[in-house]
């Protein structure tokens, strides 16, 4: 499982022109599973999302986490995440988790999420659009297995 986060000041997705989902100050979040993930992986990159110590304090240090500053977050479901371009020049998605198997760990992982915050999300699946404004800017991928073989740490 790959989770790539952005800090974000505000940020949404829309479908076919329409929005529907939006944030302020939060975080986005783009999600991709493979082959082999479970609950367990979900469970350790949840927690490691809203503990993750990206946001200023008072002396602008990056030492909060998005609990301790209340903010908001935008998840994406986003398969390309597991692309791999070492062969040529268009990407395989060979190791993106197929779509049903996919859809219902991103339902799961948005859930738990959302029992400590406000969760939007974009439509699994849907092209969608994607606007942000990244914070920093911060950007950081999370992964739930060492160099994409194992275990969740």
């Amino acid at each position: 499982m790959r989770v790539l986060v952005q800090r974000s000041l505000n940020s949404s997705v829309s479908v076919s022109g329409e929005v529907v989902g939006s944030i302020e100050n939060g975080l986005v979040l783009f999600v991709g599973f493979t082959d082999g993930d479970t609950e367990k992986e979900i469970d350790y990159l949840v927690k490691k999302v809203l503990n993750l110590r990206i946001f200023e304090d008072d002396n602008n240090i990056m030492n909060k986490s998005i609990l301790e500053v209340g903010g908001d977050i935008l998840s994406i479901s986003q398969f390309t995440l597991y692309a791999d371009s070492k062969k040529g020049n268009r990407p395989s998605y060979i190791r993106a988790l197929n779509g049903i198997e996919a859809s219902k760990l991103y339902k799961l992982f948005n859930e738990k999420l959302g029992e400590y915050v406000r969760v939007e999300t974009g439509v699994f699946g849907a092209d969608m659009l994607v606007s942000i404004a990244n914070d920093g800017p911060v950007t950081i991928l999370l992964e739930s297995r060492d160099n994409n073989e194992g275990k969740a740490d």
